[in-house]
């Protein structure tokens, strides 16, 4: 049998040290910073980032060559679980969306210039990037529907269009920009090609940041107009962004799950915690049916949520077609966190809706969670196909639902 669920001595101390990192280290400075004080966030940010550098926990996604700790996904879960539990915590050790996925981009699809100017900066956490894809024209679940569009002129191209929910644009030096370049490509995912933009840019418009149920925090909208780009910029093969945005998303997928993952725990615990101590017509609140019930669900479906996971990034690090799995874990997490949120602020009753306690963000940022990388609905189409092509092919649906061997 070659199952097995535990983690051998150096990870396991990898894992305590990121605890104790997140604990005594990333909550502490967290606590004193002014986010309206550019000059306290920076400080801040060195602080832990500094202290992260000491203990060897930067980069747990990325190669070692590249300063990381070459980490492998089962590993990196136990990683990002705990780093989540803190607000700043992904941001600490730079594995933070959207840096995160450029970085695995940009290592894949990169020139060895591209790697140097581009890459090496991020990983360094002197730079900062967006990923630009979402329309607001189209449906962001469609990238075959993309409009803003560039043309050649000579050695350069000339791109026009519109961008939305550009995370993390006003901050970024530069932008992994996906557009139209093929008018009639032979099958319609050939059509979009992936830029690199130096930020800022003529052409390029900061139209405003969108505001969202959890506050203005960076999403914003971008007006592309006659914005010049030399072909050296190109990354990936023309005709090729869509094969690049969805190698991106993959394992993105999965990373936001992880993070997800700690907040479901953070909830749950703050759940049990309350019901502890608590005490309302009679008894403690643990002690009611009602609340148990909750605190049961809540339960099943976080370890449902950590099995997921695990055995997704599982098949990632074997080489295995995971997208089935991923869809799953998806969908699946993004659904239990809202649920295992929402019934925490129910057990704190009017305290869990104020803002006393950190549940009302983290159900902001929940709600988010069944519509980014993928809204639920479509997430539930591409697993019925694939359920049904299983059958179609095998006579059975079991390389479906995870190629278990049970």
């Amino acid at each position: 049998m070659s199952i097995d669920f535990s983690l051998s001595p150096e990870l396991e101390e990898i894992r305590t040290t990121t605890r104790d990192f997140i604990e005594n280290v990333v909550k502490p400075a967290e606590a004193k910073i002014d986010e309206e004080d550019r000059k306290s966030l920076i400080d801040g940010i060195i602080e832990m980032r500094t202290e992260a550098q000491k203990r060897g926990l930067w980069m747990p996604h990325m190669p070692k060559e590249w300063g990381g700790m070459g980490l492998r996904h089962v590993e990196l879960a136990m990683v990002q679980a705990e780093s989540a539990k803190s607000r700043f915590g992904p941001f600490a050790i730079n594995c933070q969306a959207p840096d995160e996925g450029n970085m695995h981009t940009l290592l894949h699809w990169g020139t060895d210039e591209q790697k140097q100017k581009y890459l090496k900066p991020l990983c360094d956490g002197i730079a900062r990037s967006c990923f630009a894809m979402t329309e607001p024209e189209v449906a962001g679940s469609d990238p075959t529907l993309i409009q803003t569009n560039a043309y050649q002129d000579g050695d350069e191209w000339v791109i026009n269009g519109h961008k939305w929910f550009i995370s993390q644009a006003r901050r970024a030096t530069f932008a992994i920009l996906i557009c139209r370049t093929e008018e009639q490509p032979e099958i319609k995912q050939a059509a979009n090609t992936a830029f690199i933009i130096d930020l800022p840019a003529e052409g390029w418009n900061d139209v405003r940041e969108i505001e969202t149920m959890h506050g203005g925090t960076g999403h914003s909208e971008i007006v592309i107009d006659d914005l010049r780009v030399h072909d050296r910029q190109m990354l990936g093969g023309r005709g090729q962004g869509h094969l690049l945005g969805q190698y991106r998303l993959g394992p993105a997928r999965l990373a936001h799950c992880m993070r997800w993952i700690a907040q479901a725990e953070m909830a749950l615990d703050m759940m049990v915690d309350r019901s502890l101590h608590r005490f309302s017509h009679g008894s403690l609140l643990a002690e009611k049916q009602g609340v148990q019930w909750m605190i049961a669900d809540s339960a099943m479906e976080l370890y449902q949520s950590k099995l997921m996971v695990l055995h997704a990034a599982y098949k990632i690090d074997r080489g295995e077609d995971f997208k089935t799995e991923v869809s799953m874990a998806k969908h699946f997490v993004a659904n239990s966190l809202n649920r295992i949120i929402d019934r925490a602020i129910q057990v704190h009753g009017a305290l869990g809706y104020s803002k006393d306690t950190p549940l009302v963000d983290m159900y902001a940022h929940a709600r988010w969670a069944r519509f980014a990388d993928g809204a639920d609905e479509i997430h539930q189409m591409r697993i019925a196909e694939r359920t049904i092509a299983a059958y179609k092919d095998h006579g059975t649906t079991k390389t479906a639902t995870g190629d278990l061997p049970i």
